[in-house]
């Protein structure tokens, strides 16, 4: 999968609806987020993404992708994301994704952590 495909497939798993999710997630994902119950496997967390709230726009830097062996993407990068009403998220994530057949690839990790407190209030300071 080229970069500019990566990066398409990365937002739509910010933006798009739940069925995309379960599409997109792989039965034996692991996952790491900022909220309880932090670490989730396989099913609990395709349940858990698919009810995330939507974002209306994101936008990512400092990406990165590296391809360790065929079959194979991994992913980092900051996101900002924001949805109506003035609502925004900011962390930096890493997602790997494996080939399943022929450009069809899922994700099988995906973590996010938002920035650190002593971060955030240098950053306001």
């Amino acid at each position: 999968m080229e970069d500019g495909r990566v990066w398409a497939f990365e937002e739509s798993l910010w933006t798009a609806d739940a069925e995309h999710y379960r599409e997109s997630i792989d039965e034996s994902a692991l996952m790491v987020v900022p909220q309880p119950p932090y670490v989730l496997e396989s099913e609990a967390a395709v349940e858990a993404v698919s009810r995330t709230p939507r974002w209306d726009a994101v936008r990512f830097s400092d990406h990165r992708i590296v391809r360790p062996q065929e079959g194979l993407i991994v992913v980092a990068y900051k996101v900002e994301a924001s949805k109506g009403g003035g609502e925004t998220y900011v962390a930096h994530c890493t997602s790997t994704y494996r080939r399943i057949e022929h450009e069809r690839w899922t994700v099988v990790q995906h973590q996010q952590t938002p920035p650190l407190v002593a971060e955030a209030q240098l950053e306001a300071g």
